[in-house]
């Protein structure tokens, strides 16, 4: 039997590190370490670059702090890139399922890896797009 494979939006992983959002803090940390010992997760660049850019942004960790975070995540999750194709995809993914193009990148690059699940709180959760489905662990 074959584990599934999900990926986790940075948003998760932000709430996985702010001490503001206490009940998020909790449930994305826990959803961090059950991704670590149950499941295939992979990380997407896309969302370890926007959690540094969002967490040093909102002074939430110092700099050294933030990029100590991503090189921890990515000894922890093999981190996936996106191609001149997922670009593609994304663009025709704006226009055909009304998503904002940084979203569509995100399941674009998962979709182009075989994740059938994308943790987040930003898309509609339950809704599955070409075989990737949506949760928001916070509902």
């Amino acid at each position: 039997m074959s584990v599934e494979r999900i990926t986790l939006d940075a948003n998760i992983l932000i709430y996985a590190i702010d001490k503001d959002a206490s009940d998020k803090q909790e449930q994305a940390i826990e959803l961090i370490e059950k991704c670590a010992r149950t499941y295939d997760c992979v990380l997407t660049s896309q969302a370890l670059a926007e959690f540094y850019f969002a967490a040093t942004r909102k002074g939430k960790v110092l700099t050294t702090q933030a990029k100590q975070q991503v090189a921890d995540w990515q000894l922890l999750f093999p981190t996936i890139l996106p191609s001149i194709r997922t670009v593609n995809h994304a663009m025709n993914a704006v226009e055909e399922h009304s998503l904002s193009f940084w979203d569509a990148m995100l399941w674009s690059v998962a979709n182009e890896n075989a994740v059938s699940r994308l943790y987040s709180e930003d898309f509609q959760s339950g809704r599955v797009l070409k075989g990737v489905g949506f949760i928001n662990p916070f509902l």
